[in-house]
């Protein structure tokens, strides 16, 4: 009788060791991973477009106009089961060229300035007069072959233009 009950207390807490590990967070890194004195020795009004590549890599974005701003972005996130996952760190390094190509201007950036946008819902609302599921379901009655419609034996085709 005791090596059962021993059995089913080893079981037991074997269940609940594995239920106290699944609500661990999950953490993730996802971007540029940043080292400090690759990113210090980058100086501006010295390095180019090309000693900063070498240095720094590809940039995660480039601004599309211009193409005068390099950015090097790095999130590390966290999630607790199967929630959004949502930032704990974000650097943003925000590289600006002149338009000789030399650099200009080096901004570092933080998890303040993260925007958060939250969708209206499953729908985008939109201006006009609102449809029911009937007038959707029988709203064309009537209207192929009516006159004036284009359809057959009403309007010609032209829309009611006698010229194209």
């Amino acid at each position: 009788m005791s090596v059962s009950f021993a059995r089913g207390g080893l079981i037991l807490g074997l269940g609940l060791t594995v239920a106290a590990g699944a609500c661990a967070p999950l953490r993730s890194h996802q971007g540029y991973i940043v080292d400090v004195d690759l990113v210090n020795s980058v100086q501006p009004g010295v390095d180019t477009r090309q000693s900063v590549a070498a240095v720094l890599g590809r940039p995660t974005i480039a601004s599309q106009f211009g193409a005068e701003d390099w950015y090097y972005v790095a999130r590390d996130s966290r999630n607790l089961n199967f929630q959004k996952p949502r930032a704990k760190d974000q650097i943003t390094l925000k590289i600006s060229f002149d338009p000789a190509g030399t650099v200009r201007t080096i901004t570092r950036t933080g998890v303040d300035q993260i925007a958060s946008v939250d969708p209206y819902g499953k729908t985008t609302p939109t201006l006009g007069k609102k449809r029911g599921f009937f007038e959707d379901l029988f709203g064309n009655i009537g209207t192929v072959g009516a006159a004036g419609a284009g359809g057959p034996g009403g309007g010609g085709g032209g829309g009611g233009r006698d010229q194209p």
